[in-house]
């Protein structure tokens, strides 16, 4: 019963937090907002016994994302002056749109049912991160690599642009 009340509690976070997330107007409490939310979905994970997954979630979304996020934040200087008012038809268009997309998405989740399947289990542990270890740098290894090359390639990119020219 405690894991219901858990999930329960870890929900009510998250929806709180991404509707924070897109109606604050301060783009550092939206990147603040995401960060939380980031941390309770990696709660959720937890619940769904993916530790992995979770720890993952954190290091990669609420560490390095959000720290490029901010720095991007920081580096476009936000100004209130610079900012154009936007025609109020756009905000309806944009209201209705999000209607139309909601009411799709609710109609496909009540339509959906669930598939029973019983699973046939191995004992075998394939959420440890020996495994996945393993697997990633014997049978992934090219394109884990490519994933690190890759992402070495725009951290350098982000510097170089974020430089100031003195000529």
């Amino acid at each position: 019963m405690s894991l219901l009340v858990l999930f329960y509690i870890l929900a009510a976070v998250t929806l709180a937090t991404a509707i924070l997330t897109i109606i604050s107007k301060n783009p550092i409490h939206s990147a603040i907002y995401l960060v939380i939310c980031f941390f309770s979905i990696a709660g959720h994970y937890l619940l769904f016994n993916a530790q992995f997954l979770a720890i993952v979630h954190i290091i990669v979304y609420s560490g390095a994302i959000m720290v490029l996020f901010l720095f991007t934040i920081m580096l476009m200087n936000l100004n209130k002056e610079d900012e154009k008012n936007k025609p109020m038809l756009t905000s309806i268009a944009a209201v209705v749109s999000f209607c139309v997309f909601a009411l799709v998405l609710i109609a496909v989740f009540v339509k959906a049912q669930p598939e029973m399947i019983e699973y046939a289990t191995s004992g075998e542990d394939y959420q440890s991160i020996k495994v996945l270890g393993q697997v990633l740098l014997n049978e992934y290894m090219v394109p884990f690599e490519t994933a690190s090359v890759l992402l070495l390639v725009s951290m350098v990119g982000a510097v170089l642009l974020s430089k100031k020219e003195t000529a």
